[in-house]
């Protein structure tokens, strides 16, 4: 099966292809084909009929997450209807009927610019597409997000690493769901063959009490506390929040007390399960070169030289960190970042692992991919 992801630079296109490449990463681990190919489809090629066309060949499904949302009222209007009209006239070029899936707004009721668009646009695909899911979504918030653009959790978040105070309009309410979430619905759609309208509910909070919460897990991270993540919404604001910390905090210092016997430290404290271990590491050798969906985990040399390195899935983005067990410091690794470290001395390197939950081998979240 071939997907094509519009909007694959997006919040929800980059979730949405980031989980297609771990089952591709799953799967040649195992030796196998994946089961699922996928085309990653920017604005640059929406821009460009014939390299639209091309991207389509052979698809089976289209999770169109491609869309405007903000600019001059008539823009936006425009927008989403055109960006429809350009991915059906492409599909004609291409010679596919695929199952497309729409990523439409609870605004596309509403009787606005931008609902308009969103609705005129959803009627469109419904009418020329032989499978069709109109997928109705709320606010929509997760990691990698950008902040100051229509997104409250990452402009939240932004505001209280930077010490900002923000203005909250104390009546004010939203729905959230993690783009994570959403976009396995959206594979599951093409991949079931799910059609008609499917409506996730999000979370329903005040902006207050999300504000209060989001500081509430700044101030234990920042203290060295990992929060009571069990459940899944929490997680997700949490590692929306570590994120975001990414890569201009990084790392973190820990506090050393030392004596005359030698240095003490915390690496890290959970309020619920954990999971701690060791490693060694050679001289000149590597260990890890895989990411994981939304595991909170922890790096602390505390003896050796080693590099830790970071790249972004899918992208050449790639942070070095040299650290030192002479100096210890906190490398913590945020969902969908693949990553490694590297003995770069001529002494063996250990490494102390944190985790907020026991290994399960039978659900690792574990993908090999190279940094």
């Amino acid at each position: 099966m071939k997907i094509a992801v519009t909007g694959s630079s997006g919040l929800l296109g980059w979730h949405a292809t980031a989980r297609l490449h771990a089952q591709a990463c799953a799967a040649q681990y195992r030796g196998d084909d994946p089961e699922i190919r996928f085309v990653q489809i920017d604005r640059k090629t929406f821009e460009d009929h014939s390299a639209l066309t091309s991207a389509l060949e052979g698809v089976d499904g289209i999770l169109h997450f491609a869309g405007v949302n903000r600019g001059e009222d008539a823009e936006v209007e425009e927008a989403n209807p055109r960006i429809a009209k350009q991915l059906t006239a492409a599909c004609q070029s291409a010679g596919v009927e695929p199952h497309i899936v729409y990523a439409n707004s609870i605004h596309a009721a509403r009787d606005t610019s931008y609902g308009r668009s969103k609705r005129i646009a959803g009627e469109y695909l419904a009418e020329y597409a032989p499978r069709y899911t109109n997928l109705i979504l709320p606010h929509i918030f997760g990691e990698c997000a950008q902040p100051y653009y229509n997104n409250v959790v990452a402009t939240l978040i932004d505001q209280i690493w930077k010490g900002d105070e923000p203005t909250i309009n104390p009546e004010g309410r939203v729905q959230l769901l993690h783009a994570g979430t959403a976009a396995q619905m959206a594979i599951d759609a093409v991949v079931e063959g799910k059609c008609g309208t499917l409506s996730p509910k999000g979370r329903d909070i005040s902006v207050v009490d999300l504000h209060d919460k989001l500081r509430a897990l700044h101030a234990l991270y920042t203290t060295n506390v990992v929060p009571d993540v069990s459940d899944p919404f929490d997680l997700a604001l949490f590692n929306s929040l570590r994120t975001a910390a990414f890569p201009d905090l990084y790392p973190f210092k820990l506090k050393v007390t030392t004596d005359e016997r030698g240095a003490l430290f915390e690496s890290a404290k959970g309020l619920t399960e954990n999971h701690t271990f060791l490693s060694t590491t050679r001289p000149g050798q590597v260990r890890g070169n895989h990411f994981h969906y939304d595991l909170i985990e922890r790096f602390v040399v505390v003896r050796g030289e080693a590099i830790i390195r970071v790249r972004k899935v899918l992208t050449n983005d790639v942070h070095e960190f040299r650290v030192s067990g002479d100096e210890p410091v906190a490398i913590d690794q945020i969902p969908f970042h693949t990553h490694n470290i590297e003995n770069i001395g001529e002494e063996e390197v250990i490494t102390f692992f944190w985790t907020h939950r026991i290994f399960d081998p039978s659900a690792p979240d574990t993908y090999a991919d190279p940094v």
